[in-house]
């Protein structure tokens, strides 16, 4: 969506703080023992409690209220009462929801606990590169651009990036154009980003794999040369300057 009045911006802040304050109170409340599935029903409660729906539910049917996934798992990971948290894994939350007709994303991986199998370097260039990658961006900048920037940064630090995940518009719907804000440069993509349009931009940081595939379960994605990877995600506001953080309450660089 592209934001023309206060009104607008408002109502895109109060979902955006709706799934940034149920991502950092989700990442808080994660502790070894506890299942996915328990996690996921309290970011539930919490959506609920500021009168925000689960976009993966009102839009795609999706068993959970967020998606959480647990080390190998790349995205879309359904929450299970089999899934029990460890010391030392590597976890990544998405939390996106609708509030009075304006629609939110964001994200983060995070360790869990203290840092035994070594992933925190992933999870912190993961948020490194999210952060320069926003900062780059402004009205009239090619969308290939900053695409090169996180394959570049990525490269530089001994990673790859998932090329088949992607960011995206977001504000009046869960998808909306542009469509593929991808972690590479895209030479065929010649869309530029456009001041005051609302976007989801997200990291896909990985050690190993390039592309994401689907498993039996039909949601869960995994990465097709195996490995980990970091996903950190922000809703921001293009401008003609530095770009407006919707999410800046995830806390994911405190």
């Amino acid at each position: 969506m592209s934001i023309s009045t206060e009104n607008e911006k408002l109502g895109m802040q109060q979902i955006s703080d709706a799934v940034a304050i149920t991502l950092k109170k989700m990442r808080e409340y994660a502790k070894p023992g506890i299942s996915t599935k328990e996690l996921d029903e309290y970011g539930g409660e919490l959506l609920a409690q500021m009168g925000a729906k689960s976009a993966p539910k009102l839009t795609y049917n999706f068993p959970g209220y967020t998606c959480i996934c647990v080390n190998n798992e790349v995205a879309h990971g359904i929450p299970s009462e089999n899934k029990i948290l460890q010391e030392g894994d590597l976890i990544n939350i998405d939390v996106s929801a609708e509030l009075n007709g304006y629609w939110a994303d964001n994200g983060g991986s995070f360790v869990l606990g203290e840092d035994i199998h070594g992933h925190g370097k992933l999870v912190e260039a993961s948020k490194d590169i999210l952060r320069k990658a926003i900062s780059n961006i402004k009205g009239g900048v090619r969308i290939s651009e900053i695409g090169k920037l996180i394959e570049t940064e990525a490269k530089k630090a001994g990673y790859t990036v998932i090329k088949n995940l992607t960011g995206h518009g977001v504000g009046r719907s869960l998808h909306e154009e542009p469509h593929e804000i991808a972690n590479y440069c895209d030479r065929f993509n010649l869309t530029r980003f456009k001041k005051n349009s609302v976007v989801a931009i997200e990291t896909f940081i990985s050690t190993k794999s390039t592309i994401a595939e689907t498993e039996a379960d039909g949601w869960t994605l995994t990465g097709n040369r195996g490995g980990f990877v970091a996903q950190h995600e922000h809703t921001i506001m293009v401008t003609g300057g530095e770009p407006f953080i919707f999410t800046a309450q995830n806390g994911v660089w405190d």
